[in-house]
């Protein structure tokens, strides 16, 4: 059986934590930034935990056991 290809997509967009866990950046950074507030920007600076729903189907893209 052949190797699986990783979607290179989906590893571009993630790491992988120490612990196995998938770290994602936040949406609503790329334009209309003059509108939010400086508080909410940098809130969107910071990233986050991809939730357990979606984590497993996406290591497997990635080539992650």
């Amino acid at each position: 059986m052949p190797k699986m290809k990783t979607n290179k997509s989906i590893k571009g967009r993630f790491k992988v934590t120490g612990t196995g866990k998938l770290v994602r950046n936040k949406s609503g950074r790329r334009h209309i930034l003059t509108k939010k507030s400086g508080n909410k920007k940098r809130h969107l600076r910071k990233e986050t935990l991809l939730d357990d729903q979606h984590t497993k189907l996406y290591k497997r893209l990635i080539g992650v056991s």
